[in-house]
């Protein structure tokens, strides 16, 4: 198995429900900014709503660090409205929802599960050039959690802005962080 770590993106075009109305997303959208697609397996579902609402209630946060999210699974655009307009939860949802409707995402980013044609839950952080610098991929019982992807997120931007640093456990904006050298191996 190949990691896509550092792989830039598949060229793409897929439909997607966004502010109360049908759109057209491609890898071009994702370019110039920090981007994170969120997939998750269906809609109408029981963990996916509650993976959802934290993150629509985390946006403002990831806007405020320059960041888009798409969620993204194998529905139609169609059904995502059906979503939003019957749930309150899924009314909080302001980020654009994909409809990757031909698995073609799911399957690049490896999160397609073939037996039922949904996808696995998988987190990817893209920076501004199009590259996968976070990828994580979980079984479908397991809910993430917003406010870690955030603290992710902003390692990913620190490193990115500070190349001869990395940033150990649990860091934060503000905390301490590691410059790699041969003075640092063994004592850390």
């Amino acid at each position: 198995m190949q990691t896509i770590i550092n792989q830039e993106i598949p060229q793409f075009s897929v439909e997607a429900f966004v502010d109360g109305n049908f759109k057209k997303v491609t890898d071009a959208d994702l370019k110039g900014k920090w981007s994170i697609l969120f997939f998750y397996p269906a809609d109408f579902t029981f963990v996916c709503p509650t993976e959802l609402v934290d993150m629509a209630d985390n946006y403002d946060k990831f806007k405020e660090l320059g960041a888009e999210v798409y969620s993204v699974s194998t529905d139609s655009q169609f059904t995502h409205k059906a979503w939003h307009d019957a749930s309150d939860s899924i009314k909080k949802v302001k980020f654009p929802m994909l409809a990757d409707k031909t698995g073609v995402l799911s399957e690049y980013f490896g999160v397609l599960n073939s037996d039922d044609f949904m996808s696995y839950r998988g987190t990817f952080v893209i920076n501004p050039e199009g590259k996968i610098k976070i990828a994580e991929i979980q079984d479908n019982g397991i809910g993430r959690n917003a406010e870690e992807l955030l603290r992710k997120l902003e390692a990913a931007q620190f490193v990115a802005q500070h190349g001869d640093q990395v940033c150990p456990a649990r860091w934060k904006p503000g905390k301490e962080t590691l410059k790699p050298g041969i003075d640092l191996v063994g004592k850390i």
